[in-house]
């Protein structure tokens, strides 16, 4: 465990901030799934999202309980990599979370914008667009400041904000379905190509369950705290996903042609311009709140990455919170300069590099029940059987994400895949530089061989 500075805060994050930060880092509530809807029509996109919570969010939650459980340390799925598959593969995988950071992060503004525009289609024109986005990124600098805790307590009260427009809708589309009865397209699906996109953004929407793992020293009892979160977490993110969806079929809106940004007009036909205008403050509310929670994740990785030698010392450094203050900033920055490329819709991108990622902590589960099998672990994913079987679904999607994007193009030329690959492939490169550098300020000389 890192030692804090004499008179640092040690208040912790207690369990109801953890399943919230957790839900902001996966979900941030229904938006998102629209072209899920769009794409694969009512029926299938319900079989979708009951579905891959088991084949995929389940499996990564389970491995994620017993890891965080037995090491929990800042850093979290870096440190789990690194003492089971070594050094090299431990710097892969912060490599490769980092990397699919500057993809991931840069939609969440976008998102904020989006909404924003519906209130008032000025406040976001032109370069205003821009300027609300940077105000995300310092806006969340300055919460991720005030600690962990503070984050995850903020989590918990947009949580609530984000999802009670949506309390109402659910209960106003369950009324009109068991009062008006309207007639329900359950089979109609979207354009040739939605389902495979309905199914990709769907993974996109399950994941991030390791997002949490990285604030471990944070967590007040994480042996006992971290495996409850990602259940409930998990349990919740499926819940509001799937009855906003059926209370949307049971209200006879169709979905057809269904995108980003539509809940408001949704609710807006159900309960009126007044719950429109909440669900598109909760899209607003929803952009900051992912930003946000996530921020608190990947800024732990340079600063443990800086305590192991392998970056700056100085973005190890802590304010009076506990909060690698100089990691937030420079990350920060990082993602400010991101917010401009058009990256925001190649999910697939995002999904190769976490998913990469993911699939070194599944081995990293596998690795330490061998090498270590005295380890205490407060919950234990089922037997060596089962650990080794939890990766199986996970690692399909994978394969199915890369096969699906085998034709999406970067900036019109650019294969997708071979852009992905070649952001994983610069790792090793990255590594052996930073090695080398190590080595010369430790002897002054570089290591043979």
């Amino acid at each position: 465990m890192p030692r804090f500075p004499a008179g640092q805060a040690t208040r912790k994050l207690r369990l109801l901030p953890l399943i919230a930060a957790t839900y902001f880092m996966v979900s941030g509530g229904p938006y998102g799934i629209e072209d899920i809807l769009g794409g694969a029509g009512f029926e299938r996109a319900i079989v979708i999202l009951a579905v891959l919570p088991l084949v995929w969010s389940l499996p990564t939650a389970l491995m994620i309980g017993e890891l965080a459980s037995a090491l929990p340390a800042e850093g979290g799925y870096y440190v789990w990599v690194r003492r089971a598959l070594g050094p090299f593969w431990g710097f892969q995988e912060a490599w490769l979370s980092l990397m699919a950071s500057v993809f991931d992060m840069a939609i969440y503004p976008a998102i904020f914008v989006l909404y924003l525009s519906q209130l008032h289609g000025s406040l976001t024109t032109g370069w205003r667009s821009y300027l609300w986005s940077l105000a995300v990124v310092a806006v969340s600098c300055l919460w991720n400041l005030r600690g962990a805790p503070a984050v995850g307590e903020g989590s918990e009260a947009l949580f609530v904000v984000l999802l009670a427009p949506f309390a109402v809708f659910v209960a106003l589309g369950l009324w009109h379905g068991f009062t008006a009865h309207p007639a329900v397209l359950w089979g109609r699906s979207g354009a040739v190509g939605g389902l495979s996109t309905a199914v990709l953004v769907a993974m996109w929407n399950f994941m991030g369950w390791d997002n949490a793992s990285t604030v471990a020293a944070e967590v007040e009892n994480p042996q006992r705290n971290y495996p409850r979160a990602m259940v409930l977490a998990a349990g919740l993110t499926a819940v509001t996903y799937i009855l906003p969806l059926l209370a949307l079929a049971l209200g006879g809106l169709s979905v057809e042609s269904f995108s980003t940004g539509d809940w408001a007009g949704a609710a807006t036909i159900l309960g009126g311009r007044v719950l429109g205008l909440a669900v598109v403050a909760g899209g607003v509310i929803c952009g900051v709140g992912m930003f946000n929670a996530l921020m608190m994740s990947y800024t732990r990785l340079p600063m443990a990455m800086a305590e192991d030698g392998l970056l700056p010392k100085a973005l190890a450094r802590r304010n009076r919170y506990g909060v690698p203050w100089v990691s937030v900033l420079a990350c920060g920055v990082g993602w400010a300069l991101a917010l401009r490329l058009p990256f925001e819709r190649l999910i697939s991108i995002d999904l190769i590099l976490y998913g990469s990622s993911l699939l070194l902590e599944f081995l990293a589960l596998i690795a330490l029940r061998v090498r270590e099998p005295q380890l205490e672990r407060p919950f234990r994913a089922g037997n060596m059987a089962m650990a080794c079987l939890l990766g199986v679904g996970p690692a399909a999607l994978i394969g199915y994400a890369l096969y699906a994007a085998r034709d999406e193009k970067l900036m019109g030329s650019v294969p997708a895949i071979a852009f992905a690959a070649a952001v994983a492939l610069a790792g090793p490169v990255v590594y052996g530089a930073v090695v080398i550098l190590k080595a010369r300020r430790s002897t002054g000389a570089v290591p043979e061989g």
